[in-house]
């Protein structure tokens, strides 16, 4: 068994980091309480995270495979210990933001090389099952969190959600020293310093915008200004990479319209499958009354089914290796879009949380099918010297997309409480004390209210779930457009012809333009 200790020592790092993405949601009534913060408070808290995660994997996959991917690795985990314990330890909402930003700088140096890491240390047959367990442990580690935040929340405080990584942190590094080869790109360049600053200019303008939307309005001159803020940094970014001699992340890598397929897969489904979470966190504990762990663990159908899937697909290993990467990925994705369609069609006010469990059931089995061959399919799609940025390329679109999606979600399912609230008397400020987590304090006001509260949170999730069911629809429609598999002895066109694994490699997603 020592010959998984790396697989050990990946996995450790990626679960964790993953979890902090989600162990946040059902923490966030209880910090919400104690600091007194609104609901663009309580986003920021989720989404400064992921969007750290987004901004800077590109960065650090190419830092990885410059400096040596080991060493990056174990900077991250450093780094991520001391910011959990300053976030465990904070006592404002700003100095928690700052520091979870800085949470996800480590996680971004921990993500960015996680894949490569498993790509130089396994081969063959190894290297599918590596790949398949890989897989399963992010698409559980995102769904366990908030089960995970409850019983920490509920039991030894919100800020145990924080403290907790500190001993796994100890344990990642120690097993990483222990059998984690290093590994580097011989030919890496020096890092994109503009490049890095103007994709993070890019995505926290978009970001912000998208949250401050519930305030500001969609044609705003703030949000407008925010998009085209957004919009030229992007800009920018594309040109600086187009004319770099070090480019973080190589333009014709998206020649292949199937590597542009999966990229756009892996955004739309963090998506569609997790930023809605949150905001069944805040009604399940707010207006349903549930404790942490109560609300957590209505979310375990959405993690066991999730898990189950892609440990049947590790396991069965050789027995997927034909399945073409356009279904696994594309229909997974439709079953995320058809299970958040179907939460949105038996949402009713006065329902309770059993009315989640089917369209819970639904998303779970298509993130557990499309996360692990997303990995295999972007490995598959590019240069094995390009590992580290195929790795960075792919996990800053899945945290991109969830970073999107929260601030996305926020403005429908804002939008969706005040249209809850039409005809009942109240304004926009019970939209926001409902959107902050206060429905307690409404509700203890008699029970009239109890009629306007639920009719709010049922108008907001519905429109929060048939949000996220079209955009699971249309990541199963482009990657069923764009991504193809070769057929049997044929090599892959473009991109994905120089990363072809040698005879007998069991990736099973091996791609073509």
């Amino acid at each position: 068994m020592r010959k998984w200790l790396p697989l050990t020592a990946v996995c450790l790092g990626a679960f964790m980091l993953l979890v902090d993405v989600t162990i946040v949601m059902v923490a966030l009534p209880d910090m919400a309480a104690d600091m007194h913060t609104d609901f663009a408070g309580l986003q920021w808290v989720m989404d400064v995270y992921a969007l750290a995660l987004a901004a800077l994997l590109l960065g650090a996959g190419a830092l990885a495979d410059r400096t040596g991917r080991r060493r990056v690795y174990l900077g991250g985990l450093a780094l991520f210990a001391a910011a959990s314990l300053a976030c465990g330890l904070a006592t404002d909402p700003a100095a928690l933001i700052a520091f979870r930003a800085v949470q996800g700088i480590g996680g971004a140096a921990m993500f960015a090389t996680t894949m490569a890491l498993l790509s130089s240390a396994y081969q063959g047959r190894d290297r599918g099952i590596a790949f398949g367990v890989w897989g399963a442990v992010n698409g559980a580690a995102a769904a366990a969190g908030p089960i995970v935040g409850g019983l920490l929340t509920e039991h030894f405080g919100w800020r145990w959600i924080f403290f907790i990584n500190l001993p796994v942190c100890a344990l990642a590094v120690y097993v990483t020293l222990r059998s984690v080869a290093e590994s580097r790109d011989p030919r890496a360049k020096g890092l994109d310093l503009p490049g890095m600053a103007a994709f993070t200019t890019g995505a926290a303008a978009l970001t912000y915008a998208l949250i401050r939307v519930g305030e500001n309005g969609w044609t705003g001159p703030a949000t407008l200004g925010l998009f085209g803020l957004g919009a030229a940094a992007f800009a920018v970014f594309v040109g600086v990479e187009l004319r770099s001699s070090r480019p973080m992340l190589d333009l014709s890598l998206f020649r292949s319209r199937a590597f542009v397929g999966i990229m756009a897969g892996a955004l739309l489904l963090s998506g569609a499958a997790f930023s809605y979470l949150m905001y069944v966190s805040l009604w399940l504990q707010s207006a349903e009354g549930m404790g942490p762990v109560a609300a957590g663990l209505v979310l375990v159908p959405l993690s066991l089914a999730s898990f189950a899937v892609a440990a049947v697909a590790a396991v069965a290993g050789r027995l997927l290796h034909g399945a073409p990467a356009r279904l696994t990925i594309g229909g997974g994705l439709l079953l995320i879009g058809a299970g958040a369609l179907l939460l949105a069609w038996t949402m009713d006010a006065g329902d309770g949380w059993s009315t989640l469990v089917p369209g819970l059931l639904v998303t779970g089995l298509g993130v557990g099918a499309a996360t692990p061959a997303l990995a295999a399919a972007a490995m598959g799609a590019v240069p094995p010297a390009r590992a580290g940025m195929a790795g960075g390329a792919l996990n800053t679109a899945r945290q991109l997309g969830m970073a999107l999606g929260i601030a996305v979600l926020g403005a429908v399912f804002q939008a969706g409480l005040a249209d809850g609230l039409s005809g009942s008397g109240q304004g926009h400020g019970t939209a926001e004390a409902l959107a902050s987590g206060r429905a307690g304090e409404l509700l203890a006001a008699g029970p009239a209210a109890r009629e306007w509260v639920e009719a709010a949170f049922a108008s907001g999730l519905r429109d929060t779930f048939l949000v996220s069911g079209l955009m699971g629809l249309a990541g199963a429609l482009v990657v069923f457009v764009t991504v193809r598999t070769a057929t049997p002895g044929q090599a892959p066109a473009g991109p994905a012809a120089a990363g072809r694994a040698p005879a007998g490699d069991p990736l099973p997603d091996r791609v073509r333009a």
